[in-house]
């Protein structure tokens, strides 16, 4: 099985003694070498595993935040002469209860003999990212200074991580209120003034009629609208994982949304560069592992594109610049630091510069946004009103 499939799904397993014995225990793992490595402590074989889903599991996987807590922390102590052992002791106190356990386990193969970035490869949760940039860090002798790379990187994602998300949630939110006040007052309000008016014998507009008629409707049928609306739910829940790529195509695509995941991509994809670059590993390298964080199709071909021309002998300042999806102040630095020799500066500062632009553009949509949701929201509320005032309005004035 391939580690990242064994960081999502939980094995089920029988095991022995060696001698013979009874089979025995019930147990669940992320990894199937891990698992199998942690029943040799027991002194007990590891038979035949099943995998489960990913749902099954016990244990929650680890968030950006506790894996920008864990770097941090290690990169702490392992400065200041702190052994690792004793290091991951105190960094399973600083992520979340979900994961203590993970880091203790951890910890234990460490004090077992295994590298670290292996270690953190068999409990589960730690990206391709983070165990190259380990694996590099143990050749290089630095752990604390990569560990301080990916807790920066971790931080600068967390500040910029669903900007483009939330720019869509804020509207979503108000003009899901706004139609379930609107959905209220037509099933409630509007059919109970009408009605009275309309077996008064009062004349009201043919746009009263109709919502008054849709209300009455929606009455009547008022079970088939909850059974359809409970099957929405569950279809949502069931599909939710197309409804989500669904959800990030359009985000991606939106007029004024575009450009805000965009300089969020470019913030990822830079902070991933700046940490393995410094840790190492080379550019090549980078580029593949890092291109991996990108979910823009057209970004990401044109890295992987680049990246393939450079294995082959290509010159990174010429090759850089051909990369057409990338802003063109982007490339003319890129090219610049290449030819100064600072390409991990570069990545550093550009990270930092893309993350402010993430910053600027959220702010400008925001102003945007405000004013056109309130006259989104007088459009759908206030046209239910005016079609109860203007019967009021006739009546008042007929009577005058």
């Amino acid at each position: 099985m391939s580690r990242a499939a064994a960081t999502n799904r939980s094995f089920f397993y029988v095991a022995k003694k060696p001698t013979g014995g009874k089979a025995m225990g019930i147990r669940t793992a992320r990894s199937q070498r891990a698992l199998a490595q942690n029943l040799r402590t027991e002194k007990q074989i590891l038979i035949r595993t099943w995998m489960l889903p990913g749902w099954m599991t016990n244990e929650s996987q680890m968030s950006l935040k506790d894996h920008a807590h864990f770097d941090a922390q290690i990169a702490q102590l392992v400065s200041r002469g702190v052994p690792l052992t004793e290091a991951l002791e105190v960094a399973s106190t600083v992520v979340s209860a979900g994961n203590t356990d993970r880091i203790l386990r951890l910890r234990h193969a460490v004090s077992q003999g295994t590298s670290f970035a292996d270690a953190c490869g068999q409990v589960g949760s730690f990206d391709s990212v983070t165990i190259a940039v380990y694996k590099a860090a143990e050749k290089t002798g630095d752990l604390a200074g990569a560990c301080l790379q990916l807790a920066t990187g971790a931080r600068r994602r967390i500040e910029v991580s669903g900007k483009a998300a939330t720019l869509m949630i804020y509207p979503a939110i108000v003009l899901t209120i706004a139609f379930a006040a609107a959905t209220l007052m037509i099933v409630i309000v509007v059919p109970l003034i009408g009605n009275s008016m309309i077996s008064s014998g009062i004349e009201v507009p043919l746009f009263t009629k109709i919502l008054v008629s849709l209300g009455n409707f929606i009455q009547a049928k008022f079970l088939y609208f909850v059974a359809a609306l409970v099957m929405m739910v569950v279809g949502a829940i069931l599909f939710r994982s197309s409804l989500a790529k669904l959800a990030v195509t359009a985000t991606r695509n939106a007029p004024f949304v575009r450009d805000v995941v965009m300089q969020q991509e470019l913030t990822r994809f830079f902070s991933v560069m700046s940490s393995m670059t410094k840790s190492g590993i080379p550019l090549a390298d980078a580029i593949e592992v890092s291109a991996a964080v990108i979910s823009h199709p057209k970004l990401n071909g044109d890295l992987q594109r680049m990246r393939q021309r450079l294995i082959e002998g290509g010159i990174f300042r010429t090759l850089i610049e051909k990369v057409e999806s990338l802003p063109l102040a982007t490339r003319r630095l890129l090219v610049a630091a290449d030819q100064g020799g600072d390409l991990e500066s570069a990545f550093d500062s550009l990270a930092h510069d893309h993350a402010q632009e993430v910053d600027k553009k959220t702010d400008r949509l925001m102003a945007i946004l405000e004013p056109m949701l309130i006259v989104i929201l007088f459009l759908i509320v206030g046209t239910i009103i005016l079609a109860i005032m203007l019967p009021m309005l006739n009546m008042t004035s007929g009577a005058m």
